[in-house]
């Protein structure tokens, strides 16, 4: 991976990525592995659903191998659904819902008129835990979902061919504030899942506002949050740009990559 200087990541990134669009919604299918210390620890399937005034993100994540054991099962099947003011999203309802280690877990926001206001936390599974602060009513005003804050992230780099932007997150449980920015175009070798070339290299930050849990917070003192990094391209000509490649680094398992494994058309 080569690091360019800015004028040329620009120049490049809007050649890739600012692809003219079809009439008809450019929405893809994309299907992920996900590999901790080598393994193939989990499957995600991921449809974007991007262009036109509406937008629309869905995932279903399960584990697979040795993660089976460690979660025991089950999956997370993820829904956002809103529309764009300009380039910001203006969500209108995020559900998730799934299994994990045998508990369930499930989210419901819905995002009422007016615009601003505190979205409506319909479902908490399981329900906010003692040891974690709750978020001021004021503090969930103006906040999207997280599914909408990456929406927002690839709607930007298809337009603009930066990765520049903000979203503050509530998540039912936290409030964080996400910074993206710009780092590099990378060209990205065979072997690194479905996709190989050009691809915009995006770096991503989120900081806990409120909702801290206290355990959580003495496990983690003196460890300054690190960023996810995403490449982001269009594996599929004229169609949505979509992360090909995500880099989390974690406590316990190094580095978790998230390797596009294929990707397709979707329907409208």
């Amino acid at each position: 991976m080569i690091l360019r200087p800015a004028a040329t990541v620009v120049a490049l990134a809007a050649s890739v990525l600012s692809a003219p669009s079809p009439a008809r919604a450019e929405a893809v299918l994309a299907r992920y592995e996900v590999r901790a210390r080598g393994l193939h620890v989990m499957q995600a399937e991921v449809l974007f659903d991007l262009s036109g005034p509406r937008y629309r993100v869905q995932t279903r994540v399960r584990p697979v191998g040795v993660a089976v054991a460690f979660a025991g099962g089950g999956e997370q099947v993820s829904s956002t659904e809103g529309s764009w003011r300009g380039a910001d999203p203006q969500p209108r309802r995020h559900s998730s819902e799934g299994e994990w280690r045998g508990g369930r877990r499930a989210v419901q926001l819905d995002y009422a008129p007016p615009a601003g206001g505190a979205p409506l936390l319909r479902v908490l599974e399981p329900p906010l835990e003692p040891e974690r602060e709750p978020v001021p009513e004021a503090l969930k005003r103006n906040t999207v979902d997280g599914l909408s804050a990456v929406a927002k992230l690839l709607r930007t780099v298809a337009q603009t061919g930066r990765c520049e932007g903000e979203a503050p997150v509530f998540d039912g449980r936290r409030r964080s504030d996400f910074r993206a920015w710009t780092e590099s175009m990378d060209d990205l070798p065979r072997g690194n899942g479905a996709f190989a070339g050009p691809a915009l290299r995006c770096a991503f930050l989120g900081k806990l506002v409120a909702g801290r849990h206290a355990e959580q917070e003495r496990e983690n003192a003196g460890r300054p949050p690190q960023p996810v990094v995403a490449w982001v391209a269009r594996p599929l000509p004229g169609r949505a740009a979509v992360p090909v490649l995500i880099e989390m680094p974690t406590r316990w398992f190094g580095t978790i990559r998230v390797v596009l494994a294929s990707v397709e058309p979707a329907g409208s």
